[in-house]
């Protein structure tokens, strides 16, 4: 039953990516829907009702975490999951944008939820250490593969013109997404999951967890990061659509996360012997020049690229742009243990403020869609850039502890 949980969690892994990354190509097709300046930031609230979800549930997932369990919050993460899914499929058959929204908002819930558990589920039955840690980054690189898949597949079902397309065009891929939630949810419901021992505990906090200021810029970081790794390739499939079609974009955009997962291959095999803080800055100084290069050279430079069995000229800047996938793999990880580092009792505290500032995620991306539409696409990527150049300053400089005199145990 071990190694059924595990491969649960791998699913539940899958899953994340795919909802996550769900929202951008499939705000492609509810885009035609409208027209004017607006109708690119309006693709993207697909995207932002998914993340303003975790300004709600952040906090709450981590107290039904301690309080009802790791088995009952997965369960009750993938059946609001498979509900989310549902009514995105209904905003097809009722032709609404309002339910679409709908559904987005509930697989934010489901995600939020899902990032709450697995993570440490897999730890657990991992038995900790090393083999947690594998598990973890096994789980991470199935993640990154359904990221990288997403775009990729619904491009495939679209095809290269957009034009005319509805939701119903992808039902395949929602059908295969709430078989794997029900099968999934069986799976959890039957499956003996062992509770971590103190778990329920109670633990007594003298200060706050925002009493720590490396922490509070940390948090600010990541609210920052979720306007670079999501509004890069979303906004990229914008940009590459009118010169490549729908399908060929999907697949440019999808190159970025297979680069992620590549970068996070990387990154765990000098983990060991670099410091977050130095691998941070690397990340964030390579993220800005490469942003900056693709805004300054844009389309006056063509390369040639090789998909779909074929070769294809494509500005320069869309390479550049999945290029950064590289680094920002290993953004999260690197900043989140800075955050804490030094925190002790109030890591976990600390763990359900970073899940409430994921809701980055509806904020900057929309913001740059929004500027997409007036000033124009490569001008837009001012938004990751300037996310990119704090999260430069949080490594370089606001990292540092400053508060060591806290009592932490």
């Amino acid at each position: 039953m071990r190694i059924i949980t595990i491969v649960a969690m791998m699913f539940l892994y899958a899953m994340i990516a795919f909802v996550t990354n769900l929202a951008a190509p499939m705000g492609k097709i509810w885009e035609q829907s409208f027209t004017g300046s607006h109708a690119q930031f309006m693709g993207m609230l697909g995207n932002a009702m998914n993340f303003l979800a975790y300004l709600i549930m952040g906090i709450p997932a981590g107290l039904m975490l301690s309080k009802a369990g790791y088995k009952k919050t997965a369960l009750i993460a993938v059946f609001v999951g498979f509900i989310g899914i549902f009514f995105q499929y209904l905003s097809g058959v009722f032709d609404s944008f309002v339910v679409y929204l709908f559904g987005a908002f509930v697989c934010g819930f489901s995600v939020c939820m899902l990032n709450t558990v697995v993570n440490p589920l897999l730890t657990l039955m991992g038995g900790g250490g090393k083999k947690g840690n594998q598990l973890n980054l096994i789980g991470g690189t199935i993640n990154s593969l359904a990221g990288s898949l997403t775009p990729m597949l619904v491009g495939a079902l679209i095809g290269a013109e957009l034009s005319g397309k509805e939701i119903d065009d992808v039902n395949l891929i929602l059908y295969i997404a709430m078989a794997v939630f029900a099968v999934v949810y069986l799976v959890i419901r039957i499956t003996p999951i062992a509770e971590p021992e103190g778990a329920g505990q109670e633990v007594v906090y003298e200060r706050s967890a925002w009493s720590f200021r490396h922490f509070v810029l940390g948090a600010v970081a990541i609210l920052l990061y979720m306007g670079v790794e999501i509004g890069i390739p979303a906004t990229l499939i914008s940009y590459m659509t009118p010169k490549v079609g729908f399908a060929v974009a999907g697949f440019i955009a999808g190159r970025y996360w297979l680069l992620m997962l590549v970068g996070r291959f990387i990154g765990s095999a000098i983990g060991g012997k670099i410091s977050s803080r130095a691998m941070l800055i690397a990340a964030a100084s390579m993220t800005v020049a490469l942003i900056l290069a693709a805004m300054c050279l844009g389309d006056s430079v063509m390369v040639k690229t090789f998909i779909q069995g074929g070769v294809l000229e494509v500005p320069v800047a869309s390479t550049l742009l999945v290029l950064t996938g590289l680094f920002t793999s290993i953004m999260w990880g690197c900043i989140f243990n800075l955050s804490v580092e030094g925190l002790g009792k109030y890591t976990a505290k600390a763990s359900g403020i970073f899940m409430t500032m994921v809701f980055g995620g509806a904020i900057w991306p929309s913001l740059q869609a929004a500027i997409a539409g007036h000033i124009g696409i490569l001008i837009s990527y001012i938004v990751p850039l300037l996310c990119a150049a704090y999260i430069l300053f949080y490594a370089a400089w606001g990292s540092k502890n400053v508060n060591k005199d806290i009592k932490i145990d």
